[in-house]
Parts: C-alpha cells; structure tokens; sequence
C-alpha cells in the first residue's frame, strides 16, 4: 500500500561550542531518511567545512536578496553574520516523505516552530561553562576575545532552554547521541505522526 508521507521536523539547537554539529553529523550517519536543512550563512567557512554540505555560504547582497525574493523560512543573525533557511529546500525533502533537522539557533528554532508547530525542539546543553570554554579554545578557531563573546552570548542562549520539548546535556558525546536517537525514533513512532503518515492502512486495520 502507497501512502503519501510527509516528513517529520527537528529542531536541535545550542550554544556555539556545545558539541551541536558533530552530533548532528554523527546522527544523519546512523538513521535512514534523516536529511540536514543545509542554511545559508554570510559567515566565512572553517577549515573542515564544505559549500552545499555544511552551509551554502554566499555574500550580503546575495542573503538580502533572498530575503527580499521570500526564499528563507526564517533568517537569524548571530555572532555579526546572518543565517537562512531555505523554504524550497525544506518542502522538497518533506514531499520526498523524508525527516529533516534544522541544525539552528534559539531565534531560529522559535520561527520554524511559529511555522511548523508541529516541529520537535531539542536543546543541547554543556556540562558546565568551564567545559564549554574548554571545547571553544581547543578548536583553535577564536581569538580570546571572541571566546569570551561566545561565552557571553551562550549564558543568553541557553536562557532560552525552557522554549524547547526535550533537553541532552553533552557530557560524554555518546550517551549524547544517543539520547538524540532516541528522541528522533519516539517520535517518529508517535501516534500523531503515524495517523498523518499511515491514515489509510490504520482505517482498514480498525474499522
């Protein structure tokens, strides 16, 4: 039996430094039709990031535009550059019956939610702000005074973890990904989910 299945919304976000991307990047690997919403950023890449897999990484003027044309969901800004997600980008991997994650920022997550209320929200928390700054200075990527902003403006951020549906404390990277597994195939499995998805075969299963 054909269904016509949309996929579900996720919303993980946390503070710069709190382990959020590598276990994002872990957890794609490890459940099938799980997709990544790659947004658009006028930042500058890192070393190990890759345009069109990481962020699709474009000028001012290019965001402005996209903003001005109504192709971002939402747009966020933070740490003095802009982020996007693309509209188009989104319908199209839900219409493919696909489950998406938007890797994104509290502003961010709070605007996807006013659009999908639908959408799960996990908050990804650091054991404490000792270990935070501890994982900023090993990337070897800030100046002391941008970690110390960082620092500033996670205490701001994770202020707002009481806006999301679940909460993971990354203290050891594991049971942190585990947690976000299991959090992702529960809902999958929930029963809102399942009659929107599998309607029909429910119907003829119980009446």
């Amino acid at each position: 039996m054909t269904n016509t299945k949309q996929g579900n919304l996720f919303i993980i976000s946390a503070a710069s430094g709190a382990g959020k991307t590598s276990l994002v990047k872990k957890l794609l690997t490890l459940i099938k039709d799980l997709t990544l919403s790659i947004s658009h950023t006028t930042r500058d890449p890192r070393p190990s990031e890759i345009d069109g897999e990481d962020y699709f990484f474009v000028t001012n003027e290019i965001f402005d535009e996209m903003k001005k044309d109504g192709k971002f969901l939402e747009t966020a800004k933070c740490h003095g550059a802009f982020y996007g997600t693309s509209r188009e980008f989104v319908q199209e991997v839900r219409d493919n019956g696909k489950d998406i994650i938007f890797e994104i920022d509290w502003q961010g997550a709070k605007s996807i939610k006013s659009i999908f209320p639908e959408a799960i929200s996990i908050f990804i928390l650091p054991p404490s702000l000792k270990k935070l700054e501890e994982r900023l200075t090993a990337r070897g990527q800030d100046s002391k005074d941008t970690i110390k902003a960082r620092l500033s403006a996670a205490k701001s951020e994770m202020s707002h973890v009481n806006q999301f549906d679940y909460v993971t404390i990354n203290d050891d990277f594991d049971d942190a990904l585990e947690e976000l597994r299991s959090i992702i195939i529960a809902e999958k499995l929930n029963v809102k989910h399942q009659k929107n998805n599998y309607q029909k075969l429910i119907d003829q299963l119980t009446k």
